[in-house]
């Protein structure tokens, strides 16, 4: 078992797995300029990759954890969180999912595990609270 929390003085890293950007790119097919749909990862996105990576980093295991894995993560976010609101569930975006999808991302890159996949049990809660706070707790589960 092994557990950590990832503070973050600026907020909560923004920008989710689901966030793609669209841009309009051009080709030239038989002498005639075509216009096709390109899609890219917004910088927000790389930007809070880059953050999870730079936190985890220093509590990666020696070696990647093997067969299946509990993940447990709390999400305390502080933006716009009036106090009285500290310590009730966040309904608002971004969704749970997509917003542990990226940190499961860098936690894979990381080399935490060899694949997100092992993660069997995934449990996921978001609070307001006065700063925002990653926790996050790993469990080797027995077959």
């Amino acid at each position: 078992m092994m557990e950590f929390y990832l503070r973050f003085e600026n907020g909560m890293p923004q920008g989710t797995a689901q966030e793609k950007g669209e841009r309009i790119c051009y080709v030239v097919k038989n002498g005639k300029r075509v216009p096709y749909i390109k899609h890219y990862r917004k910088p927000s996105v790389d930007a809070a990759r880059a953050e999870f990576i730079y936190k985890l980093k220093k509590y990666k295991p020696a070696e990647p954890l093997e067969g299946p894995i509990r993940l447990t993560v709390i999400l305390y976010f502080d933006k716009k969180a009036p106090k009285k609101c500290w310590g009730t569930y966040k309904t608002t975006r971004p969704d749970c999912s997509n917003y542990v999808k990226e940190l499961e991302d860098a936690m894979t890159e990381c080399g935490f595990w060899f694949d997100d996949n092992q993660v069997a049990d995934l449990r996921v809660v978001k609070y307001y609270a006065e700063s925002a706070t990653i926790y996050v707790r790993l469990e080797e589960l027995q077959q």
